[in-house]
């Protein structure tokens, strides 16, 4: 299997490049290899939206090897999706991320075992009691997996407070993390400063890690969850760090 993978996955692109420097461009920051500033796939300019993310994208960069390795820039490929897919028309992704309350995660509590239902009251409760606050509406809880309504306007606060926001990068910042934790609200407590990111990511995973101590972890399946933080740390880093 390992020589049909080998057949099969293109070649990384050689490291072409010595220096890397961040500097002040038109509209943010460019990181600049050798002098010359980054593009992304479609060449357009790789500009971020301040200094700290710049530096971010800069440090993955110098630390490619031989080759460069996408897999290995999170923060990059996170960029490159702003600026080619969202940029022009963040509203779809906005309204994307926005579905996520009528399913979040933290609305779907277990109703045993005893131990596991109050790890989830105890990481999700204020949460849900936070968002309720700060968007101005009532979130209903269920047990099992069957679906639950939430209040009509509820999802409509909801919907008119992601509706304000605008900034690019923010709204792909929200996106992502809604998608890796399957929790807007999550998501939400992130970008809003009432959660870090490996609070949340904790929050997320409060199911998984019941199981793991129930019968053990997965090598595979821990590469896959490291993988998978790594992005969020990125959206993280890029929803506080933009203006």
């Amino acid at each position: 299997m390992s020589d049909i993978r080998r057949i099969t996955q293109p070649e990384l692109p050689k490291r072409f490049y010595e220096a890397v420097t961040v500097s002040a461009a038109d509209g943010g920051y460019a990181v600049l290899l050798d002098g010359r500033g980054v593009k992304t796939p479609s060449r357009r300019p790789l500009v971020l939206p301040s200094a700290a993310v710049a530096e971010a994208v800069a440090a993955e960069w110098r630390a490619q090897g031989e080759r460069i390795d996408p897999a290995t820039m999170p923060a990059t490929r996170l960029a490159n999706t702003v600026i080619e897919g969202i940029a022009d028309d963040p509203a779809a992704v906005r309204d994307d991320a926005a579905k996520f309350v009528e399913s979040d995660l933290l609305f779907y509590r277990a109703d045993a075992p005893t131990a596991l239902a109050e790890r989830q009251r105890a990481a999700w409760d204020p949460i849900v009691a936070w968002a309720e606050s700060h968007v101005g509406g009532r979130f209903v809880l269920g047990e099992g997996v069957m679906h639950v309504a939430q209040p009509p306007a509820s999802l409509a606060a909801f919907r008119a407070w992601i509706g304000r926001e605008s900034n690019p990068f923010r709204i792909a910042a929200l996106h992502q993390m809604t998608t890796l934790t399957g929790s807007v609200l999550l998501a939400l407590a992130v970008l809003e400063g009432r959660l870090n990111v490996e609070a949340a990511w904790a929050a997320a995973h409060v199911d998984e890690d019941w199981n793991i101590e129930q019968w053990g972890a997965d090598a595979e399946a821990e590469a896959r969850r490291a993988g998978r933080f790594a992005d969020m740390r990125a959206a993280a880093m890029l929803s506080v760090a933009a203006p």
